[in-house]
C-alpha cells in the first residue's frame, strides 16, 4: 500500500477535473492520498516540501508547466517521483516527454510508467525543467500572462510574439563555461533543457533532458523581418541555418546585460535582472514518462 500525494493548482482543469482525478487514484491500490490544493503556483513548493516530509512514494502534480518547475525546484536533488498531470496551457514538460493532455492516462503513466532521471537547469538559484531565458521570449510569456493566456490559450503566444517582434535588442556579454562566447546586441538568450519551447517551436534540435548539457542561444534578430526570418527556421527545424542565431551546449553560463530585462523559467516571469548565472544538475528529478 502506497502513500501518494497529489500537488494541484485548483484553477487548472483537465478532463473530469479534480474530482475525477481523485477518483482515478483511489481506484488504485493507495495506503494514504496526501491532497494539497494551491490557489496560484508560488504556493507550491510548501505543499511539496510537506509531501516528501511525509513519506509519498509517488507526487502527482496537477497544472502547467509554472505549477511543474515549483514543484520541482523544491524537490530537485531529492528522492521523489514525480508524475506530470498536464492541465495547464502549454505543457511543454509533458510534451517534450509524450505525456498525453489525458487525465486517465496521466494517471496511468504516474502508476505504471517509466522512472526516468531528468537534469535540471538552475538559473539565479531557482531550478528549471523545460526552458529559460532573458529578453524577448520572456517579454512574451509576461504579456501573455496579462489574462490573454486564460482567453486565447496557446494562442495568446503567438498574439505576444508578434507584438514583441521586432522589438529592444541590448548589449549582452555570454561567458561558456568560463570562456567568452558572445559580445554583441542580443534580442534574447535562451536557455534549453528540451527542445520544444514556448508555441511548439523547435529550438534546440538536439537537446536531450538527461545529456548532462544546457543548450544555450543567443538570438540577434532585431526587426520584424529579422524575427519572421528566425522563427521559420525554427519552426522547420534548421535553427543552427539562421543567421540570426547562435547554438552551443554548456554545464556553467554566465549573461550580462547592458540594462535590466525580463527573464523566465518555464513559461513563469520573474522580474528583470542584468546578470544571470545558470547551470545544470545532473538527473537532478525523477520523472514518470509512457
Amino acid at each position: 500500500m502506497r502513500k501518494i500525494a497529489v500537488i494541484s493548482h485548483r484553477k487548472k482543469t483537465l478532463g473530469g477535473g479534480l474530482d475525477e482525478l481523485r477518483v482515478r487514484i483511489t481506484d488504485r491500490k493507495v495506503g494514504e492520498l496526501l491532497w494539497y490544493e494551491v490557489p496560484k503556483s508560488r504556493k507550491a513548493p510548501k505543499k511539496a516540501r510537506k509531501a516528501l516530509k511525509e513519506g509519498a512514494d509517488l507526487i502527482f502534480v496537477w497544472g502547467g508547466d509554472g505549477m511543474v518547475q515549483r514543484c520541482v525546484d523544491a524537490l530537485a536533488g531529492s528522492q521523489a517521483v514525480v508524475a506530470v498531470v498536464p492541465a495547464g496551457t502549454a505543457n511543454l514538460l509533458a510534451r517534450n516527454l509524450g505525456v498525453p493532455e489525458d487525465l486517465e492516462e496521466a494517471v496511468r503513466i504516474g502508476f505504471e510508467g517509466r522512472r526516468r532521471k531528468l537534469d535540471l537547469g538552475r538559473l539565479n538559484g531557482e531550478h528549471f525543467a523545460v526552458m529559460a531565458g532573458v529578453g524577448f521570449d520572456a517579454e512574451m510569456i509576461a504579456d501573455a500572462d496579462r489574462g490573454l493566456k486564460e482567453r486565447l490559450g496557446r494562442l495568446a503566444y503567438v498574439w505576444t510574439g508578434l507584438r514583441h517582434a521586432g522589438g529592444t535588442t541590448t548589449p549582452t556579454r555570454i561567458k561558456i563555461d568560463g570562456t567568452d562566447w558572445f559580445e554583441g546586441d542580443a534580442s534574447c538568450v535562451l536557455l534549453g533543457n528540451v527542445g520544444t519551447i514556448t508555441g511548439g517551436i523547435e529550438a534546440f534540435d538536439d537537446a536531450r533532458p538527461d545529456d548532462g548539457w544546457l543548450e544555450v542561444g543567443v538570438a540577434t534578430a532585431g526587426s520584424r523581418l529579422e524575427w519572421g526570418r528566425l522563427l521559420g527556421r525554427m519552426a522547420a527545424g534548421r535553427s543552427e541555418e539562421s543567421p540570426f542565431i547562435r547554438i552551443t551546449r554548456a554545464r556553467k553560463v554566465s549573461v550580462k546585460l547592458a540594462v535590466p530585462r525580463t527573464y523566465e523559467l518555464d513559461g513563469g516571469a520573474r522580474g528583470t535582472a542584468k546578470t544571470l548565472k545558470a547551470g545544470i544538475l545532473p538527473g537532478g528529478i525523477t520523472i514518470c514518462v509512457p
